[in-house]
């Protein structure tokens, strides 16, 4: 989990386990959610630096709270409803 701007700032993966859900189930709600229009990639999205296992830097796609709690009400999961 990431703090920055007064927010939490989640990727795929940490939703996922967040929600107790499979991560692709995950993605094609945050592609649905911005093809919708219910809500602005380029506010509730940013690319982050991280490092992986194995060492190598790499750009991934972090969400923040709004994008987190609505991918929370579109996933099907005991874990997302008491989010």
């Amino acid at each position: 989990m990431r703090l920055k701007k007064e927010t939490v700032w989640l990727d795929t993966h940490q939703m996922a386990k967040l929600f107790d859900v499979d991560r692709t189930g995950v993605v094609r709600h945050i592609r649905n959610i911005y093809k919708s229009g219910e809500l602005k990639r380029e506010s509730t999205c940013a690319k982050i630096a991280q490092v992986a296992k194995d060492g190598k830097v790499r750009i991934m796609d972090f969400y923040n709270l709004d994008t987190i709690i609505s991918v929370g009400y579109r996933v099907n999961s005991k874990r997302a409803s008491q989010f």
